[in-house]
Order: structure tokens, then sequence, then C-alpha cells
């Protein structure tokens, strides 16, 4: 009895949900949904971040912002490249003081995303002004929630919920428009290897230094010689020199005792 009353309690769950899924087809068969996205004009904007690598350790990396702030990248994914002089390089082949630029483009673009709804059917029971329940194309009920402000076509006139009676064929389309933004971001990081480090000091080896020292020179100069008298001079000129001086004296002596 027990096994009886499971298969029977089975095969009506699996009729409902056959039910379920003809009323969903035919409903979706019947209502007829169109959407259509406008664009609008994008934005770009740019962001430029750089920084300095202080620390890497696997797939860990720390980099030293140029507001002095440290920005810890933890997990870093094998797949993440950085552009250095035109080569791809992973996150095992980064170096500490590399230089690393961030370039964040991020593009804003505004959608219109406008959804029109389109279901034809004869009123089979209206309820207004919040239900409608429309007899479809293949013969089955739906019900439908009627918007605020619906409006109905009917024999090529718009009526409102108020204005449908049963058995009227109408015709009704609802027209929703909803803004829609879409950003896009690319990020592209750039960077510049250390400077390689100086040379080693050379070794010390003594380094033998020549001063030049000027040393004054002494030249010995010979002393003049005397001027030597011509040989054709003697004494007996200055003698008889003498001896004129001395008459000349007397004489006078003589010439002033007269006088006297």
């Amino acid at each position: 009895m027990n096994s009886r009353t499971s298969w029977t309690g089975a095969l009506l769950v699996l009729l409902v949900a056959v039910l379920c899924v003809a009323f969903t087809l035919s409903m979706s068969a019947q209502v007829q949904t169109k959407t259509t996205t406008t664009a609008g004009a994008p934005s770009v904007t740019t962001q430029v971040e750089k920084g300095e690598i202080v620390f890497v350790s696997g797939n860990s990396v720390v980099v030293k912002m140029a507001d002095g702030t440290l920005r810890h990248f933890d997990n870093v994914p094998e797949s993440a490249r950085v552009t250095v002089d035109g080569q791809q390089l992973g996150v095992h082949d980064l170096k500490v003081g590399m230089k690393v630029q961030k370039t964040i483009t991020t593009t804003t673009t505004p959608e219109t995303v406008t959804t029109v709804k389109s279901v034809t059917g004869k009123v089979w029971f209206i309820n207004p002004p919040s239900t409608v329940i429309l007899t479809m194309e293949d013969g089955k009920n739906q019900e439908f929630k009627i918007p605020n402000g619906q409006k109905f076509s009917v024999d090529g006139q718009m009526v409102d919920a108020w204005g449908l009676k049963k058995g009227m064929t109408v015709n009704a389309t609802k027209v929703v428009e909803a803004p829609a933004t879409v950003i896009a971001q690319r990020a592209k990081v750039t960077g510049e290897m250390p400077p390689p480090p100086p040379p080693p000091p050379p070794a010390d080896v003594p380094i033998l230094v020549v001063e030049e020292v000027a040393v004054p020179v002494q030249v010995a100069q010979a002393a003049a010689p005397a001027p030597v008298l011509p040989k054709t001079g003697s004494e007996l000129p200055l003698v008889g020199l003498l001896g004129l001086l001395s008459l000349a004296s007397s004489l006078g002596l003589r010439t002033a005792r007269k006088s006297r």
C-alpha cells in the first residue's frame, strides 16, 4: 500500500512539473520580448601609479610607491607580466630596485537598454486596474498583471484597464527603458631594471711616485783681470813735473817779497 502511494505521489509531482513547463513554454511563446541596447559616447580616463620594488619572495612583492607608502601584493599570479625593455617578465624575474609603473585605462560607456514586450489575446476576465486574463491564440488562458498607466489597443483605439470588456481582442505593448553603464578597465605594467652595481675597488698595489725637484745650478764666474799699464810709461816725467812745480813756487815767493 505504501509503495503504491509513493508511486502515485511521484507521478503527481511529475505531472505538475510537466504542466508547469508546458505553461512556461506556452507563455513565453505568446509573449514576445525584444531588447535593444543603444550605446552613448564613451569617456576614457588614465591613472598612472609609480613605485620601486623593495622586496621579492616567490609570488609576494612589496612596492614602495611614489608617496612613500608600501603596498604588499601577495600571491601574484603566474600570468602577470611586466614589460621591461620590450620583454615580458614574470613575477619570478622581478628584482629589488626595479622601477615599475602601472597605467590603468578606464573606459566608461553609457548605455540605454530598451525592452519591448507585446502580447495579443482575447479578454476572458478583467479585474481593473490590476489583472487581466487573456485567451491566447492556442486557446489557453494566461493571467497578466497590468502596470500602472498601461494602455491597450482595441480596434485601433487606445484604452486603459477600465475600458476592457470580456470578449475584446486586445494588443498590449510595454516599453521599458533602463539606463546602464559599462565600465572596462585595462592595466599595463612596465618596468625598468635597476642600475648595475659599481665595480669592486682594485687591489692595493704600491705606486711609485717620482717627484721632480728643481736644483739651482751655480756657475763659477772668473775674476776680472787687473788693468795692465802700457809698457811705454815710466817715472821720469813725474820727476820732471815735480821739479817744475818747485821752481815755479820759488819764483812766486821771491816776487812777493820784493813787492813788500
